[in-house]
């Protein structure tokens, strides 16, 4: 399975970033790096790992967590609140039918929860398209 708890939010923040469209490109004749997302500038910085703070804090940031929770739930839904059941797997009763408190730590879950969810969901689905199979 794809692995996220031995990353830092750091890491994790640019491997969500890549895996929602941004890119960093060298820019040597400016002596700049410049952060894309979809192929549009978003801005100039003077070094890649600089640019890629610029990109959404998807661990910290509630709003940016959510971004990229709705991108996972658009990709496989289910795949992500299992994902995300099982990241929170200590907080849940564990029975085979969610309760109405299993269901409100599923809306409660951290920005870092989500976004380790996020990240395996969206992995595992990169991963299908490139004719490889992930782990469901």
């Amino acid at each position: 399975m794809t692995q996220v708890k031995d990353k830092t939010d750091q890491q994790l923040n640019r491997a969500l970033a890549e895996l929602m469209g941004y890119t960093v490109v060298d820019m040597k004749w400016m002596g700049l790096h410049q952060l894309l997302k979809d192929g549009i500038e978003i801005s100039r910085l003077p070094s890649e790992v600089y640019a890629w703070t610029w990109a959404p804090d998807y661990c910290s940031d509630p709003a940016a967590s959510l971004e990229v929770q709705a991108k996972a739930i658009e990709v496989d839904a289910s795949n992500f609140i299992n994902r995300l059941a099982w990241i929170v797997r200590d907080r849940i009763s564990g029975d085979m039918e969610w309760t109405n408190n299993d269901i409100a730590v599923l809306l409660n879950a951290s920005p870092r929860e989500r976004a380790e969810a996020a990240y395996i969901t969206l992995s595992i689905s990169k991963e299908d398209l490139n004719g490889t199979v992930g782990y469901r």
